[in-house]
C-alpha cells in the first residue's frame, strides 16, 4: 500500500507545520503556569489595609511583579498564537482545493488547528475562573501610577511599559481573551483576503464542527474515546470552530441557513456532566456575535438559557 500523501507534511506544509509546532510546544507550559497561578490577593489586601506600613507595601509589590511578568508572557504568547492561526488558515483555504479536500489532504495541519482551539478554550476556562489575574494587574497599575505622581521609578516598569500595560489590560478584560484574539484574527484574515471567498474559510470551520459533533454523538465513535480528555478535546474544538464561524460568517452560526447544526452541537454538550461543559456553554453565550440576533430560533436560545 503506498503511503498516504497527507500523512507527511509536504514541503510547503512543513514550514507552517514547524512554526505551529513550536507554538504548540510552548502551549503546555503556558497552561501549567496558568493552572498554578494563585495570585497575590493576601499581600495586596494587607498592603491596602495598612497604607502606612512600607514593609507591607514592598511585600505586595514584590509578590505582584513576578506575576505580572507571567501575565505579560501569556499575552505575548497570544500574539504568537494569532500568527500561527493565520498561517494555518492560509494553508487550509488556499485555492484550488475545496475545504473538505484541504482537511483530507493536510491532516497534519488540520490536527494542529484543532490543537490550537483546544489550548485556547482550556486557557480561557482557567482564566474565567481566576479573578486574581485582573486584581493583581490592576493593583500593579495603580501602584505604578501612584509612584509616578511621587516621581519614583520602579524597576518593574522596564518590563511592562505603559503601552504594553494598556494592551494587556484590554486583553485580560475579555471574558475569553484567547478566543477573542483568534476570532479577531480570523475576521481580519477574511477581510484582508478579498479574493478568497468567505465560504472557503467558513466551510473549513463548519466541516470541522460537523466532524466533532458526529464523533461525540455516534456511539461507535464514542466508545473508542479511551478517556474523558479525548471527549473534552472534541468538545473544545467544536465550540472553538463554532465561535470562529459565528464571527466570520455574515449571518453567523445560529441562523437557519447556517451550515452548522447548532441544536445538535448544543445537545451534545448538554449531555455531558455540567462541570466539564459549563465553561464551553459560557463561551457560546458570551463570545459569539449572533446568538441574540432576531434570526436565532427561540429553541436555540432556550437551550443556552
Amino acid at each position: 500500500v503506498p503511503p498516504l500523501p497527507h500523512a507527511q507534511p509536504t514541503e510547503a506544509e512543513t514550514a507552517v507545520w514547524n512554526q505551529v509546532s513550536a507554538v504548540l510546544e510552548e502551549a503546555h507550559g503556558i497552561l501549567a503556569e496558568l493552572q498554578s497561578y494563585n495570585g497575590a490577593g493576601q499581600e495586596i489586601r494587607e498592603a491596602i489595609q495598612n497604607p502606612g506600613d512600607l514593609a507591607l507595601q514592598e511585600k505586595a509589590w514584590n509578590a505582584v511583579c513576578p506575576l505580572v511578568a507571567k501575565l505579560k508572557r501569556f499575552y505575548e504568547f497570544s500574539l504568537r498564537l494569532e500568527n500561527a492561526l493565520r498561517s494555518l488558515l492560509e494553508a487550509l483555504t488556499s485555492p484550488p482545493y475545496a475545504p473538505m479536500q484541504h482537511l483530507e489532504r493536510e491532516q497534519a495541519l488540520a490536527k494542529q488547528f484543532a490543537e490550537i482551539l483546544h489550548f485556547t478554550l482550556s486557557f480561557d476556562e482557567l482564566k474565567m475562573t481566576n479573578p486574581a489575574i485582573q486584581n493583581d494587574f490592576s493593583y500593579y497599575r495603580r501602584t505604578i501610577s501612584r509612584n509616578r505622581l511621587n516621581n519614583q521609578q520602579l524597576e518593574a516598569e522596564n518590563e511592562v511599559n505603559n503601552e504594553m500595560a494598556n494592551r494587556m489590560s484590554l486583553f485580560y478584560a475579555e471574558a475569553t481573551p484567547m478566543l477573542k484574539t483568534l476570532s479577531n484574527a480570523t475576521t481580519k484574515f477574511v477581510s484582508e483576503n478579498k479574493t478568497l471567498p468567505i465560504e472557503d474559510t467558513t466551510d473549513c470551520l463548519s466541516t470541522m464542527a460537523c466532524v466533532c459533533r458526529v464523533m461525540l454523538e455516534t456511539p461507535e465513535y464514542r466508545c473508542r474515546f479511551t478517556n474523558t480528555d479525548t471527549m473534552l478535546f472534541c468538545m473544545r474544538v467544536m465550540v472553538g470552530v463554532i465561535i470562529l464561524y459565528d464571527h466570520v460568517h455574515p449571518v453567523g452560526a445560529f441562523a437557519k441557513t447556517s451550515k452548522i447544526d447548532m441544536k445538535g452541537c448544543i445537545k451534545v454538550l448538554k449531555e455531558q456532566p455540567s462541570n466539564s461543559v459549563e465553561g464551553l456553554l459560557n463561551a457560546l453565550r458570551y463570545t459569539t456575535r449572533h446568538l441574540n440576533d432576531d434570526s436565532t430560533s427561540k429553541q436555540i436560545r432556550a437551550l443556552l438559557q
